[in-house]
């Protein structure tokens, strides 16, 4: 029989000694061009940090284009390309563009919406499944992290294929094995094309129509760039029925307490 010592803490996987904790696998749709995005996944890494099974948690990330019919190439304003996409006078989109900008603030991140061009994101996130492949989750994230930041607070124009370069190179692709040139054969060919369709036919398949959107395990998912809090409760439950506390039978007349009342 395994016992525990004395000095650590006991768990639900002690319970079924000798087995191994289910890894969490999440996965999150979202797309570069989407502010609320880059909120949700500060928010998601604060609520993954207090995690206390985050070493048993896989994050992928997944494609979704708001908008993939944007022309590709170099990038437009992104006032400009909201006030034709969404019919919106200029002031309403400054407007809406100060409320995020006031809620990314409050996580931290810097939006520069004087300088943000829109962009066609299918390159973009081709990169991210290279990253995946090549370098891992780490390298993904930290790719899709880098592209949110140059995107939101420095105004750098990812349609044009020379600034995904440095951006590759900036979120580590070089220590993957990854070099200038080889990132762009990746963006000169169609290398992950296929992977961004997969992820957008998965999300049609999913019923999601909107990002972000975290799911866990297939199974749980909530919408948007929710609180901190609802993410943490997003993991715990998806632990709990990954993990389920199994209790060893014991005698019928065990004595116990249950709420206020004790058995004495």
């Amino acid at each position: 029989m395994t016992t525990t010592p004395a000095d650590r803490t006991l768990t639900p996987l002690d319970v079924t000694a000798g087995t191994r904790p289910r890894t969490l696998h999440v996965e999150v749709w979202s797309d570069i061009a989407c502010p609320w995005c880059f909120i949700g996944k500060r928010r998601f890494a604060t609520a993954l940090a207090a995690f206390p099974h985050r070493e048993h948690v896989r994050v992928t990330w997944r494609s979704y284009e708001l908008s993939p019919d944007t022309p590709t190439g170099p990038g437009r304003p992104e006032v400009d390309a909201l006030v034709e996409h969404k019919g919106l006078p200029a002031d309403r989109v400054r407007q809406m563009f100060a409320q995020v900008t006031a809620v990314a603030a409050g996580e931290g991140l810097a939006y520069d919406f004087d300088r943000a061009l829109a962009f066609n994101t299918f390159d973009a996130h081709r990169l991210v499944h290279v990253a995946a492949e090549t370098g891992g989750a780490p390298l993904a994230d930290a790719l899709v992290e880098t592209l949110f930041s140059a995107h939101f607070e420095h105004g750098r124009d990812l349609g044009d294929p020379e600034t995904l370069v440095a951006l590759a190179a900036d979120a580590g692709f070089g220590a993957a094995g990854l070099d200038d040139d080889a990132v762009r054969a990746v963006l000169a060919g169609d290398r992950a094309a296929d992977a961004v369709r997969a992820d957008e036919a998965q999300a049609r398949l999913l019923g999601v129509t909107g990002v972000p959107f975290f799911v866990v395990d297939r199974r749980i998912a909530v919408s948007g760039a929710q609180p901190a809090e609802v993410f943490a409760q997003l993991l715990e439950a998806g632990w709990r029925e990954a993990n389920p506390l199994t209790v060893l039978p014991g005698a019928t007349d065990a004595q116990g307490c249950a709420d206020d009342a004790c058995a004495l």
